[in-house]
């Protein structure tokens, strides 16, 4: 039996609307191997990928009527994972199949992997920015080859901008400020901020957005929040120094949220759905689309590095590697997931 390595009572975002047209969209989530289609009532249902008469992947097939017709015999299963018909054969007593819980809101599809009589909607976080007319929102998906975690540790611990994004977002002072963690109600926080520093590439471009000057001394922050299962919130800007930095206001400053859904595939694999949340000039259509291009090439940099680190970590499985000051906010988000995981193993025993 492998060992469990991310909560499964949760909900994650498994993919947005758009990817789930007219026939079977497949995924695998949390090492599950999924099929998404529409019902007859245009929502989206979630089934195991499996069809009970040969095992055939059901997301080979096609949708008629709200139906998910198998493309192998022609098997109907209904969005419950009930078999509903076959040409010419009685199934009445065939097997169901696992059908999960799935919502569609805020502009992505959630799922909920694990217990499905423990699937509660109000468990969804909540996502002014996804909702709002005074923000925007641009963004995108990613398939990265490597444990969740690494991302986890790679978002809570932005030193690693000075490098990896030396020509967008990296500074030198980002290296030469502290870092705070700590934690807020069941939510993980690491923050930075540098005061009168020089915008880099990307934050001169955003103040000049925002009809603000760039060739001044800015005040930066970076607020990293963590939730369960794997959602990092990102609060950073730029605002004109000595004006307040984070808390400056809004004339004088130029300020986003990073999202990052970040949705275990298997145990090496993620699908990282990623974007940009902004709250000036939300009716920019153009902005929101430079935003996200730009956004989208910096996290290509990171997917380069995080897939040769797993692979390094595979290959070196018996090495173990270091952790600073600068890890701290990494650390304490793998202690909460880490303690989801046992809460739900205790809870499944007891079950028994």
């Amino acid at each position: 039996m492998t060992q469990q390595t991310f909560p499964l009572n949760t909900w994650y975002v498994a993919c947005t609307p758009d990817e789930i047209e007219t026939q079977p969209f497949a995924r695998k989530i949390c090492n599950i191997p999924l099929v998404f289609f529409r019902n007859q009532d245009n929502e989206i249902k979630a089934l195991e990928d499996f069809c009970p008469h040969r095992g055939a992947a059901l997301s080979l097939g096609f949708v008629e009527n709200g139906q998910l017709v198998c493309g192998y015999h022609g098997l109907r299963m209904e969005d419950t994972g009930k078999v509903a018909s076959m040409p010419n054969q009685r199934v009445e007593n065939f097997p169901c199949i696992k059908a999960y819980a799935t919502v569609e809101r805020y502009g992505f599809v959630w799922l909920w992997p694990g217990d499905q009589a423990l699937a509660d909607d109000k468990l969804i976080p909540e996502l002014e920015w996804a909702i709002s007319e005074n923000w925007a929102y641009g963004g995108g998906l990613y398939h990265i080859n490597c444990d969740y975690r690494l991302m986890v540790d790679n978002l809570m611990d932005l030193t690693h901008e000075t490098y990896v994004h030396a020509s967008s977002i990296g500074q030198k002072e980002i290296d030469e400020s502290p870092v705070a963690t700590k934690m807020e109600g069941k939510q993980v926080v690491t923050s930075r901020f540098m005061d009168g520093v020089f915008a880099p590439p990307f934050w001169k471009n955003a103040l000049k957005a925002n009809d603000l000057a760039d060739d001044v001394l800015v005040d930066r922050w970076q607020v990293c929040r963590f939730d369960l299962p794997s959602h990092i919130m990102i609060e950073v800007g730029v605002a004109h120094a000595g004006h307040g930095g984070y808390n400056a206001p809004a004339e004088v400053k130029a300020s986003s949220v990073v999202v990052d859904f970040i949705t275990p595939e298997s145990d090496t694999s993620i699908w990282y759905f990623w974007g940009m949340a902004r709250n000036f000039k939300p009716q920019d259509q153009s902005l929101t689309d430079s935003i996200r291009d730009g956004q989208g090439k910096i996290f290509a940099e990171d997917q380069e590095v995080l897939e040769k680190q797993q692979q390094n970590l595979l290959f070196y499985p018996d090495r173990q590697v270091l952790k600073l000051d600068i890890d701290a906010g990494g650390v304490m988000a793998r202690r909460l997931i880490e303690r989801a995981i046992k809460q739900e193993q205790n809870s499944a025993v007891l079950a028994k």
